[in-house]
């Protein structure tokens, strides 16, 4: 892997981590369309850490605010905390439950497609979805549900970050109070991930050059503090329904090709 792949690797996976677009969806199209191996456990262990530190360099006087209130005892935040806890369980449920099932959906492109589609349109959703918000939190219902979102989006073709907003927005969540939610709760989902890999990756090496390690990590941090930043100023415009024009093309573009391909 050269230097300028390995950036321009690190900043798709830094945008579609955090853009409802599904950076999993793309990886597996990717690879049908163009041939193009995964970059690697190491790649993917280390993206994935500087991803997490994007979310904790916009986020970290909230997580700071969280914990030394958890200290104190207060209970407003050792509610967020509990809610963020509650909705982490499906994910960490089903992963490790149905990780057979769910990494043959990898093999099937056509799948991933459609479930990119099946993404377009909940987002699409937003357009009136946000007009409910009014809590300034999903409350402990609301969090289960946003956790049963974030446990479909295993899948790959459903966007962690689009399903969990929207479920946060259908439990009348307030805009930016959905977003935060979702950010946070994609701290120890995306540790979890990248910490499952680690194993592996001591068994087998890297085999990519530190440098090139290095500079795809720096450009996925890069690339998702603006992801996050575009994210919430979006949602809060009323533009966030975009997004869904963009999968649309993808699955659409990708189904398209099959057929013909046939």
């Amino acid at each position: 892997m050269t230097l300028l792949e390995a950036i321009a690797l690190g900043i798709v996976q830094g945008l579609t981590e955090f853009f409802p677009v599904s950076s999993s969806g793309h990886l597996v199209l990717a690879e049908a369309l163009l041939g193009v191996d995964p970059p690697g456990l190491a790649f993917e262990v280390l993206v994935h850490f500087a991803t997490v530190l994007s979310v904790l360099a916009l986020y970290g006087r909230r997580i700071a605010e969280l914990v030394s209130g958890a200290f104190r005892r207060q209970r407003s935040e050792l509610r967020y905390l509990g809610m963020l806890a509650l909705a982490s369980v499906p994910a960490a449920v089903l992963g490790t439950a149905l990780s057979g099932t769910i990494s043959v959906v990898f093999d099937l492109p056509p799948v991933v497609a459609i479930l990119l589609l099946v993404t377009g349109a909940l987002v699409y959703a937003t357009r009136w979805l946000v007009r409910r918000g009014e809590g300034s939190d999903p409350g402990w219902a609301g969090s289960l549900w946003v956790g049963v979102a974030q446990a479909v989006a295993l899948l790959p073709g459903i966007s962690r970050s689009g399903f969990t907003v929207v479920a946060a927005l259908h439990a009348r969540t307030r805009r930016a109070i959905a977003a935060e939610f979702s950010f946070l709760l994609s701290v120890p989902a995306i540790l979890g991930a990248a910490a499952l890999e680690v194993p592996q990756l001591l068994r087998t090496g890297s085999g990519i050059g530190a440098g090139a390690l290095l500079a795809a990590s720096l450009s996925a941090f890069v690339a998702g503090v603006l992801a996050i930043v575009l994210f919430v100023r979006w949602l809060l415009s009323g533009s966030f329904h975009r997004f869904a024009y963009y999968c649309w093309l993808v699955g659409g573009g990708y189904i398209l090709y099959a057929l013909v391909r046939a």
